[in-house]
């Protein structure tokens, strides 16, 4: 069973952050599924798709220009780190 959270709470909490932020926490909370399943792999993936978001959503909300920068480092990084997983 879930529990329902109503959304001016939501909204009150996310409203101090913007959204280049908000996918860098996500980035980060979801990082260590990988170290817990031992993949690279699975390591590599979320890194590339995390670049992309950070990549592609600052640029159309006219967000921080860094988040794009670290999108474009995690999108170099995911395929090295795919590469030379086992």
């Amino acid at each position: 069973m879930s529990i329902l959270v109503p959304m001016p709470l939501l909204d009150d909490f996310l409203v101090n952050y913007n959204l280049g932020q908000v996918i860098l926490a996500m980035f980060i909370l979801s990082l260590p599924v990988g170290f817990v399943f031992g993949s690279r792999k699975i390591t590599a993936i979320n890194v590339s798709i995390f670049g992309l978001l950070l990549t592609l959503a600052p640029s159309l909300g006219g967000g921080d220009v860094y988040f794009g920068y670290l999108g474009i480092i995690l999108l170099v990084l995911g395929p090295m780190i795919y590469s030379i997983a086992k």
